[in-house]
C-alpha cells in the first residue's frame, strides 16, 4: 500500500515538472508518439534530457538508432553473463555440497567464447560502418560553406551554390551582464537561450545537402550540431569536411566541442533552416548588406574580418608573384614573409600598394593596385601583416586610412 502511494506521488511530481518545462525544451513527437520524427525537435538542450537530441537529419536518425541498438546489445550481454554467473553461484554453492570441477582446456568452450563475440562484433560493426561511410560522403552538395574557428568566434564563407560569396563572423550574442565574471555575479536575468545564441546565424534551406568545410586560424576547434549528427574538428593548416541535410525547418544549436581556450564556452553555433523561398530572400538581403558595407570606407573592421577578406584578395591578386607562402620568387619577385616594408610602418605599405614600387633589386617592379577598393587594400595589407612570420607593431589597417592615402 505504501509503495502504491509513493508511486502515485512520484507520477504527480513528474507531471508537474513536465508541465513547467518551456515549450522549446520539450522533445518533439509525432502524432503517434515517435520521438523527434515529425519536427526534429528544436536543436537545443532539453530539460532533464536522458538521451540524444531529437534527430533532424537522416544521419542523425541512424546514429540515434545505432545508439539504441548498441545499448540493447550491451544490456542483453550484461543480463546473459551476470545471469549465468549468479545462477551458477547460487545453484552450485558449497553449502549444497557441490565441488569445483577439475576439467580444463575445453575445446567446445573455447570455440564458443571465440565465435560468439566475433558474431556480436560483426553484428554491431556492419550497421555502424554503413552509417560512418554515409557520414563521410560529402559529394554532390547543393551548398558548400567554409566554417573557420577562431578564438572565440566562427567565420563563415559561402563557397558554392546559392549564396556564393556571402561571408560573415558569428559571435556570442548573450550579453556579459547575463554571464558575469569570476567573483562577479551577473546583473541581468539569463535568457532562454543563454550561451546558445549568436548575432549572425548560419542560414540554409531545408532538404538541401549542405557541405561544411572546416579549418581554424589559431588552435583546434570543432563544429558540432547534435541534432544534425555532425561533429567535425577544425584544425589550423588542414581542411576537413562534413555534411548535413536537415529534413525540418527550425533553429538548431551547437557549440565548439574542443577545449580551445579560456572562452571555449562562449563560441556557440546556430543554424537556421528555412524554406527555399525564405533562403532566397535571405541571400538577396545579405548580398545587399555586404555590398553596402564593402562600399562604406568608414566602417571599422575587426582584424579577423580583414584577415579573412584579405586572404581572398591575396589569393586572387598577389599569390601569383609573391606565392601562397609569401616567399616570393628568388631573383624575380620580392618575398613578403619577413619583408621590412610589411613589418614596418603601415603608411609605407599602403603607399607601395597604391602606387607601386621600383626598388632595383628585382627585374619586375611592384605594380600599382589603385583599382582595388579601399576595403580590399586594407584587408590584404592586414592579412600580410598577420601571416607567416610577420609580426609588426602596426598590425591592422582600416579602409579609412587607405582613403586618406589616396588624397
Amino acid at each position: 500500500m505504501k509503495l502504491a502511494k509513493r508511486l502515485q506521488s512520484l507520477m504527480l511530481g513528474l507531471a508537474a515538472v513536465a508541465a513547467s518545462v518551456p515549450a522549446w525544451a520539450q522533445p518533439a513527437t509525432t502524432g503517434n508518439g515517435t520521438y523527434g520524427a515529425a519536427t526534429g525537435g528544436t536543436g537545443g538542450p532539453v530539460v532533464h534530457q536522458l538521451n540524444l537530441q531529437p534527430p533532424s537529419t537522416h544521419i542523425a536518425a541512424e546514429i540515434y538508432d545505432l545508439h539504441n541498438l548498441m545499448m540493447i546489445i550491451c544490456l542483453v550481454i550484461f543480463i546473459a553473463v551476470f545471469g549465468v554467473m549468479f545462477y551458477s553461484i547460487f545453484k552450485h554453492r558449497k553449502s549444497l555440497g557441490h565441488k569445483p570441477a577439475t576439467f580444463h582446456e575445453s575445446t567446445a568452450v573455447e570455440i564458443a567464447w571465440t565465435v560468439v563475440p566475433f558474431l556480436i562484433v560483426i553484428g554491431m560493426a556492419l550497421p555502424a560502418t554503413k552509417t560512418v561511410v554515409a557520414m563521410k560522403d560529402t559529394s554532390n552538395a547543393d551548398i558548400t560553406i567554409k566554417a573557420t574557428g577562431m578564438q572565440w568566434k566562427w567565420g563563415y564563407d559561402y563557397l558554392k551554390g546559392e549564396g556564393e560569396g556571402i561571408s560573415f563572423i558569428s559571435n556570442l550574442a548573450t550579453p556579459r551582464t547575463q554571464v558575469g565574471a569570476p567573483g562577479v555575479l551577473p546583473t541581468e536575468a539569463r535568457g532562454e537561450n543563454y550561451l546558445m545564441e549568436v548575432d549572425n546565424e548560419v542560414v540554409v534551406p531545408v532538404n538541401k545537402k549542405i557541405r561544411i568545410v572546416t579549418t581554424a586560424n589559431d588552435v583546434i576547434h570543432a563544429w558540432m550540431i547534435p541534432a544534425f549528427g555532425v561533429k567535425q574538428d577544425a584544425i589550423p593548416g588542414f581542411v576537413r569536411d562534413t555534411w548535413f541535410k536537415s529534413e525540418h525547418t527550425g533553429t538548431f544549436r551547437g557549440n565548439c566541442a574542443e577545449l580551445c581556450g579560456k572562452e571555449h564556452a562562449f563560441m556557440p553555433i546556430v543554424v537556421k533552416v528555412v524554406t527555399a523561398e525564405e533562403y532566397t530572400a535571405w541571400v538577396q538581403g545579405k548580398q545587399k548588406e555586404m555590398a553596402a558595407l564593402a562600399d562604406d570606407p568608414n566602417k571599422t573592421w575587426t582584424i579577423d574580418e580583414l584577415k579573412t577578406k584579405g586572404e581572398k584578395v591575396y589569393t586572387a591578386n598577389c599569390a601569383v608573384c609573391h606565392q601562397a607562402n609569401g616567399k616570393g620568387v628568388p631573383g624575380a619577385f620580392a618575398p613578403l614573409d619577413g619583408s621590412a616594408v610589411v613589418n614596418g610602418p603601415r603608411a609605407d605599405q599602403i603607399h607601395v600598394v597604391l602606387n607601386g614600387l621600383k626598388s632595383g633589386k628585382y627585374p619586375s617592379e611592384m605594380p600599382a593596385w589603385k583599382q582595388l577598393s579601399d576595403t580590399d587594400i586594407a584587408a590584404v595589407i592586414t592579412y600580410t601583416r598577420n601571416t607567416w612570420s610577420n609580426k609588426p607593431a602596426e598590425n591592422i589597417v582600416q579602409p579609412a586610412e587607405v582613403v586618406a592615402a589616396r588624397k
